[in-house]
This record gives C-alpha cells, structure tokens and sequence, in this order.
C-alpha cells in the first residue's frame, strides 16, 4: 500500500528524502497551499506536512477526508487546530528539537542587536552619518537574563549568556530545580524574573495562560532601562504596549521576531517604536534547521502511516479515548 503525503509551505525537500526514497510513500509538494495543486492533492492525501505559513483549520481538514496525521516541520503548532484534528481522529505530530540551535542562536542574535544598537547603526551609516555618540551600547557581563520558558530553546539560551558572563535566572512552572542547575541557573517566580532582570527573553508556547503575558503592568514593574526579547510566540507581548513603553522610554530596548499577527500589519505601532529590532519570523530559518525538522517531522509521520505509531502525537491521548 502507497501513502499519498502532501508536503507545503517550502518544507525541505532534502529533509524528506527519506519519505521520497521509499516505495511505501507518494510524495507531492505543493508548495502553495492557496493552489489548485494542493488542494487536488490533499483529497486522496493521508499525511499533510506543513511549516508556519499554513492555517490548518476545520476548513481544511474537510479537503482531506482521507487525512490521518499532520506533521508540523517545526516545534510550533498553534497553526493547527489540534481538538478539529482529534474529532477527525487525525494525529497531530511536530518537530520539538529539530530548529532548537537555530532559534537560541537567533535569539542570542537579537539580545547583542538590540543592546548594541546595530540595525539603527547600519541605517545610519548607510544613509551618510557618522553617528557613534548615538549609538552607545551595553555590555551582556555581569547583567541579568530572566528566562520566562526554559525547555529546550531557553535551556540553549541559558548556557549562551553564560558564556557572556551573564546571570541566569528563570521562572518555568514545570522546570524542576535540578534542570535548573544543570544548566547554570536558578529557578524562581515570575514577579522576580520581571522586576530584576536586565534582559528578558521569553520561551514559551502561546497558550491562554500566556497570551499577552507582558503587557503594560508588568512592563512597567520592570525595571528602568530593561530590554526585552521575544523569539517564541507573536501574541504573548502586548505589542501595542511594548510600543508605548519603548516610545516613554521606560525600556531600554526590544526586539522581536514573532508577531500577532503575521505578517506584521503596515500600519503596526511597532514599525515606527524606537530602539525596536525587528525581524520577519527567522528562528528557525536557518538551512541546517529545516533540513532538521523536515528529517524529524519524516520520521513521525511515517510511524503513524506505516506502524500506527502515535507515541509522538501531540494529540495521543484524544485519539485514544
């Protein structure tokens, strides 16, 4: 028996290679999922693999009545909507480690952006200044990083600003005491993590709990001159506010790479905030980490189509009720 798996949104052919080269698969890629082409393939497809760009909504899950399992070449999955899928019986499968050197690189990246002002610098000195007194930075030694999310992209970040002599804490609700060690840090609660950080970085899923999590209060209990980073999740900083904030100058800076809504809306108050580097959505955009999470995301679906295997599914314990 063949498997028809439909592939979308650029995910890596290479990293697929696996699924391409075996006789039991049928692979199509249709790279737009707004094309005739897809939407021909998904009717008879029994796997769907996707990146970010894809809604996969009840809607969509109609078009292929035949689907059993969808994979996310990724970690993040609030593209999918996972309880449509489980009442379809569909699993849900991702790619949790596949991009996790890529994001905590992209992230280190952002935090010495942002704190050494380098995009404002390259703007300036490519339109014709020479503005180094407006350009005066800070140092990551002997500062504070306040991790909010600690798993396996916060725990990279985490071993990072070591090597910058920096001072690790984290607030993680389901991070034991000892991971927290192993790591170098120490684990604390959310008030401490925002009010005595010097730099925040925030690793967490988007979720109701953490949906604008960092909105004007507790911008404001943070401390003068904080910078704050975000390469998790768009919607878990309240992004009218952190415009505010850094508008009053009450932050020292931010940049972000995840937004609400993407992509990020002409008239976003961000675009024109001050000490803000922003980038379109890059973590896991790197040609190391999509060949990555396209090998992982293979994998996993082949052991649904192939084994029944739902141990990876994100959505096991629906199915199997």
């Amino acid at each position: 028996m063949t498997h028809k798996v439909v592939a979308t949104d650029k995910v890596s052919n290479s990293g697929l290679r696996t699924l391409v080269e075996d006789d039991n698969f049928e692979v199509v890629f249709a790279h737009d999922s707004e094309s005739a082409e897809f939407g021909s393939a998904l009717e008879a497809a029994e796997a769907l693999i996707v990146r970010s760009a894809t809604t996969v909504d009840a809607a969509l899950l109609d078009q292929g009545p035949e689907l059993r399992v969808i994979g996310r070449a990724g970690v993040g999955v609030d593209n999918i909507d996972i309880p449509a899928a489980s009442e379809r019986g569909i699993a849900v499968v991702n790619a949790p480690s596949g991009n996790t050197i890529a994001a905590a690189e992209m992230t280190m990246a952002l935090i010495l952006a942002t704190m050494r002002h380098v995009a404002a610098a390259d703007a300036s000195l490519r339109a014709g200044r020479w503005d180094r007194n407006l350009f005066k930075g800070a140092e990551l030694r002997g500062r504070r990083l306040g991790l909010i999310g600690a798993g396996r992209i916060g725990a990279e970040v985490a071993i990072r600003c070591q090597a910058f002599a920096m001072d690790v804490i984290i607030y993680d609700p389901y991070l034991s005491e000892e991971r927290a060690e192993e790591i170098g840090s120490r684990l604390t609660e959310l008030d401490e993590v925002v009010t005595t950080s010097d730099v925040i970085s925030l690793h967490v899923p988007l979720t109701d709990e953490t949906r604008g999590m960092l909105d004007e209060a507790a911008i404001m209990r943070m401390k003068q001159g904080t910078y704050v980073v975000n390469a998790s999740r768009g919607g878990v900083v309240n992004e009218d506010d952190l415009a505010a904030s850094l508008e009053s100058g009450h932050l020292g800076g931010a940049a972000l790479d995840v937004y609400e809504d993407e992509p990020l809306s002409e008239d976003s108050p961000l675009r024109s905030a001050p000490n803000l580097t922003l980038t379109p959505h890059l973590g896991a955009s790197t040609v190391e980490a999509q060949e990555h999470v396209a090998v992982e995301v293979a994998v996993n679906v082949a052991a649904v189509l192939v084994d029944g295997d739902l141990s990876a599914a994100l959505n096991k314990d629906q199915l199997s009720n």
